[in-house]
C-alpha cells in the first residue's frame, strides 16, 4: 500500500480516522418463503440491502418491514432473524463489517467518528433503516464491492478497500440527511436534540470545541443545527458557547485570584487577547476592570 500514491483526500481520511471500516464477508442470496432463519447475533455490524421482494427483520424483538431498495444496518450483538414475505422470493446483499485501527489492528465497534457516533447511540436503537433508489451511489458501490471481491486483478484488494471507505462516507451523508428530514416536522425531537446540545456545550465549554463538534454530537449538519438551535434558544450555538464561557469567567474573576491568562485558558480561550475582546463585548468591561469593581 505504501508504494501507491494516494489522493490527498484519502491520505487525510486514512491518517485522521481512529478506526476504518473493514468488510469481513459479503453474501448475495435469494430465498423464497420456504426458507427459515434461526435467530442469531454477531460481534460485527451487518448491512442488508434488499434488491427484490419483501421481508421482515425481527431485531432485538422489534419487527422491521423491508422492501426493494431498503438498507438495514444491524448493530453488533443484536439478536435478529429474517422472514421472507414475498411469494416470488427475496433477493438481497449482506455486508458484514467491523472497524479496525490503522495503527495497531485493534477492532472496535466505533468508527468513522461522525457516522458511528450516531449509529451506536441511543437515538437509533438496535438497527437503522435507510431508503435509497436503485440508481443511488450507495447501491452502485455495493455492486462494485461485490465484483471486486471476486476479482483476481492486480491491486483489486486495495481498490476494494477504497471503495469500502467511500461507501461509508456516502452512508454517513445519507443517514445525516435522512435523520435531519425525519426530525424537521417533529418539534419534540428537535427540542430534545437542542437540549442534548446545550448539555454538551455546558459540559465541554472549557475545551476547544467548534460549531462542527457540537453539530456532530447530535448528528446534524452545522447549517441545519445552527438554524434549529437559534429557533429554540434565540441565539446561535457559538454565541451560546461564548455566553457560557463569559459567565464562568465572571465567577472566576470574582471568587479567585487566578491570573487573567489562566482564567482565559480555563474557560476555553486559546489566547488572552481573544478572551479580553469577547469579555468586553459581552460585559462592557475588560476582565481586569470587572475584577476591580467587584
Amino acid at each position: 500500500m505504501d508504494s501507491i500514491l494516494l489522493p490527498k483526500a484519502w491520505e487525510s481520511l486514512l491518517s485522521s480516522s481512529s478506526f476504518l471500516p473493514v468488510i469481513i464477508k459479503t453474501i448475495e442470496r435469494f430465498h423464497d418463503t420456504s426458507w427459515s432463519m434461526e435467530p442469531n447475533q454477531h460481534e460485527f455490524f451487518e448491512m442488508v440491502y434488499i434488491k427484490k421482494g419483501n421481508a421482515i427483520f425481527e431485531i432485538a424483538g422489534e419487527p422491521a418491514a423491508i422492501g426493494p431498495n431498503d438498507i438495514v444496518i444491524i448493530k453488533p450483538n443484536q439478536p435478529h432473524k429474517f422472514i421472507v414475505k414475498s411469494e416470488s422470493g427475496c433477493e438481497f446483499i449482506v455486508l458484514s463489517f467491523k472497524f479496525i485501527s490503522p495503527k495497531n489492528t485493534d477492532y472496535s465497534e466505533v468508527s468513522l467518528e461522525d457516522f458511528l457516533k450516531f449509529i451506536t447511540g441511543r437515538e437509533s436503537g438496535a438497527f437503522i433503516t435507510l431508503k435509497v433508489s436503485q440508481k443511488n451511489e450507495i447501491i452502485t458501490l455495493l455492486n462494485r464491492i461485490l465484483k471486486e471481491k471476486e476479482s483476481n486483478e492486480l491491486d483489486s484488494e486495495f481498490l476494494n478497500y477504497l471503495l469500502v471507505l467511500e461507501l461509508f462516507v456516502l452512508l454517513s451523508r445519507a443517514l445525516k440527511s435522512e435523520w435531519e428530514n425525519s426530525i424537521k416536522e417533529k418539534s419534540p425531537k428537535v427540542k430534545e436534540l437542542i437540549g442534548i446540545a446545550v448539555n454538551y456545550i455546558r459540559n465541554n465549554f472549557e475545551r476547544d470545541i467548534s460549531l462542527g463538534d457540537i453539530a456532530k454530537f447530535v448528528f446534524l449538519s452545522p447549517s441545519y443545527f445552527t438554524r434549529a438551535f437559534k429557533e429554540e434558544m434565540g441565539l446561535s450555538p457559538i454565541n451560546y458557547l461564548l455566553q457560557i464561557r463569559i459567565e464562568r469567567a465572571k465567577e472566576l474573576l470574582s471568587d479567585t485570584e487566578l491570573k487573567i491568562s489562566e482564567i482565559a485558558q480555563q474557560v476555553g480561550f486559546s489566547n488572552q487577547q481573544r478572551f479580553n475582546e469577547i469579555f468586553k463585548k459581552y460585559t462592557g468591561l475588560a476582565p481586569l476592570q470587572y475584577r476591580k469593581q467587584k
